[in-house]
């Protein structure tokens, strides 16, 4: 081992997270520490396709490798497989460091020719079975955040600095007139029950006149929002959107990937958690603030995980606090 911790001749490290949106940013401060103590390292990041924006320029990377995960569905399409496969074999990394944790990632790694592979404990078994060396981690118990972090302190790396989150500029939306200072609302998730409900989400935007409000995300039900709004409703890019929440002025998501890539770039954030806990799956940033149970704290407030029962979603009586608190801060 070397003084780092780093097993001898490793050169090259292949980081293993291809998804989802959330959880590469809360790849991202890992990373960055494991470039930042090593320099001269060559490091690679394996993502989907849709995700890689989140990774362009980054300044800890060296190669950034495509994974078209919805090309490989049932049937595959031969020729991207072969391609995938020709050039992944090609990266024959020192080290594989798996934050994903499944059957897919591990074969990942294994078909990049790693000659170790890490993983975290709350892997798949099949994803522990692969690896060569695991590092204690329970899910239920920590932040994504701080679970990724021991992947690389097991390395040796120090991670009690202020941790860093390496996102892009992103890209501004094109033809779209936008004021000084607006509130950025992402009220839809695909995720089960963690939206916010129409009729909420259209009285919240009248409550909150004349504050401008730019709406955005993927709307599959197709919501009419009411006047007086900027709505980019299934109208944004992945960069496009990281430059909406870079400049706004405050920024309301529910519990998402947008919101994680909010508490990484602001605390000026609040989100939305219906049934998932903020502890465990909030932003993570101290001063952001969280909407739980009828309650408004700042991730600071939060020490532990909430009770399994007694979970309500947001609905027509927290519309008034919610307009009250947004509209104090502009």
């Amino acid at each position: 081992m070397n003084p780092l911790g780093l097993p001898d001749g490793i050169r090259s490290v292949l980081v293993v997270k291809p998804s989802s949106l959330g959880d590469i940013v809360h790849t991202l401060p890992s990373v960055h520490l494991l470039k930042r103590a090593c320099p001269r390292l060559k490091i690679s990041w394996v993502v989907n396709t849709e995700w890689a924006p989140l990774l362009e320029g980054n300044p800890d990377l060296d190669e950034v490798v495509l994974f078209p995960r919805r090309d490989f569905r049932f049937p595959p399409k031969l020729a991207t497989l072969r391609e995938w496969l020709s050039i992944h074999r090609r990266i024959q990394p020192d080290l594989a460091l798996d934050f994903q944790g499944l059957a897919r990632s591990a074969l990942i790694a294994r078909i990049a020719g790693a000659r170790r592979i890490h993983c975290l404990g709350d892997a798949t078994p099949s994803c522990r079975f692969s690896a060569h060396h695991v590092v204690p981690a329970i899910r239920s118990e920590e932040h994504a955040v701080t679970r990724y972090l021991k992947l690389v302190a097991d390395l040796g790396i120090d991670t009690s600095a202020p941790l860093e989150f390496p996102l892009p500029p992103g890209d501004k939306p094109a033809g779209v007139e936008l004021p000084g200072r607006y509130l950025l609302a992402h009220p839809f998730s695909r995720g089960e029950n963690k939206s916010v409900p129409d009729d909420c989400l259209a009285r919240l935007i009248e409550s909150l006149a004349p504050v401008p409000i730019v709406l955005v995300g993927r709307a599959e039900g197709g919501f009419n929002p009411p006047a007086g709004c900027i709505n980019l409703l299934n109208k944004t890019s992945l960069g496009e959107l990281i430059w909406l929440i870079r400049h706004a002025h405050f920024t309301m998501s529910v519990d998402s990937g947008p919101m994680h890539i909010a508490a990484a770039i602001t605390h000026r954030l609040l989100g939305i958690h219906n049934w998932t806990s903020p502890f465990l799956v909030g932003p993570y940033n101290p001063g952001a603030w969280v909407w739980k149970n009828g309650a408004l704290l700042q991730m600071r407030e939060i020490t532990a995980p909430e009770s399994a029962s007694g979970h309500r979603n947001f609905g027509m009586e927290d519309v008034g606090p919610i307009a009250e608190f947004i509209r104090a801060k502009f």
